[in-house]
């Protein structure tokens, strides 16, 4: 467990939490599952999410306080979501995590916007602004994907991209879905029900809820452009398989009178003088070449090749 001051820069409390002081608790699932004696705590931190059993970003409003989870599209180094349960209140701001993800990024506000953080309130602010700060980054590099895969498929190098297509469609689903519960998630933060957010507080929460709309609305955009990369490449398929078809019907139509030229002569009825006549054979090659030559000069002609 780790103490931090909010009223100091998010400096690192070693002993207890100062009289009169906001304080950040930060706590592993373990943690979280044993309890904390600390004051004000006791009664209310059984209500904060442990990150191994959320699925979605949430607000809930309780009675004296607000938790809820924060679960990201992201992952750890060694594969493992980054999710976040946490619980708000007039002095006391309470953040669980289950990898080393929340220290290092309450290490990181303490750096860069440690001045701006004096309540629970702006601490959660701000660790949604840094939630997002990547992200916009994040879609352009996706954007950057779904292009690279545009171009191999103008070029028609079509071999092994659904695989990648479809991790790209799967990826943008999660955060789509991840700014809606974020975005609903804020919006039950503004309601303020049980009075944890100052007003200063409360109009930071709009701007942040601007933002992930913005970014949804980017990553909308980028599933769009998914989509219209797939039908590129379903259509550069339905034209390769067109072309095999297009040569399948011009050699059947080249052959197709040489099969009825066959079918004719392999009758081997009595009285076909074809068949005893001297010339006949070489007559018949001479038939069919006439009627292949023919054949391509008219596919020719009317452009079929």
């Amino acid at each position: 467990m780790y103490l931090f001051d909010l009223c100091a820069a998010l400096a690192p409390l070693d002993g207890g939490p100062k009289a009169g002081n906001s304080t950040l608790v930060l706590l592993t699932p373990e943690e979280l599952a044993q309890g904390t004696d600390l004051p004000g705590l006791r009664d209310i931190l059984c209500h904060t999410p442990s990150p191994r059993d959320v699925r979605s970003c949430r607000a809930e409003p309780r009675r004296g306080c607000i938790c809820g989870s924060v679960v990201t599209p992201r992952q750890t180094k060694g594969g493992a979501p980054i999710a976040f349960g946490y619980l708000l209140t007039d002095g006391w701001a309470v953040l669980c995590g289950d990898t080393g993800t929340g220290r290092s990024i309450v290490q990181r506000l303490g750096k860069d916007r440690g001045q701006a953080i004096t309540s629970p309130g702006s601490f959660f602010y701000e660790f949604l602004e840094l939630l997002l700060a990547k992200d916009l980054h994040h879609l352009q590099e996706m954007e950057d994907q779904l292009t690279q895969l545009e171009d191999l498929i103008l070029a028609g190098q079509l071999d092994g991209l659904t695989p990648a297509m479809t991790a790209l469609r799967k990826e943008t689903a999660r955060w789509i879905r991840y700014y809606t519960q974020m975005e609903d998630m804020v919006c039950a933060l503004q309601e303020n029900e049980t009075g944890v957010f100052q007003e200063g507080e409360l109009r930071q929460l709009h701007l942040a809820e601007k933002r992930i709309g913005r970014l949804q609305t980017e990553a909308q955009t980028l599933r769009e452009y998914g989509v219209q990369v797939r039908e590129l490449f379903q259509a550069e398929i339905d034209i390769r398989q067109n072309r095999i078809m297009k040569a399948l019907t011009i050699v059947t139509t080249i052959f197709l009178p040489l099969t009825l030229v066959a079918g004719w002569y392999g009758m081997n009825f009595a009285h076909m003088p074809e068949l005893t006549w001297k010339y006949g054979y070489p007559v018949v090659i001479a038939a069919s070449a006439v009627i292949v030559l023919l054949s391509l000069w008219v596919m020719k002609k009317k452009k079929f090749w």
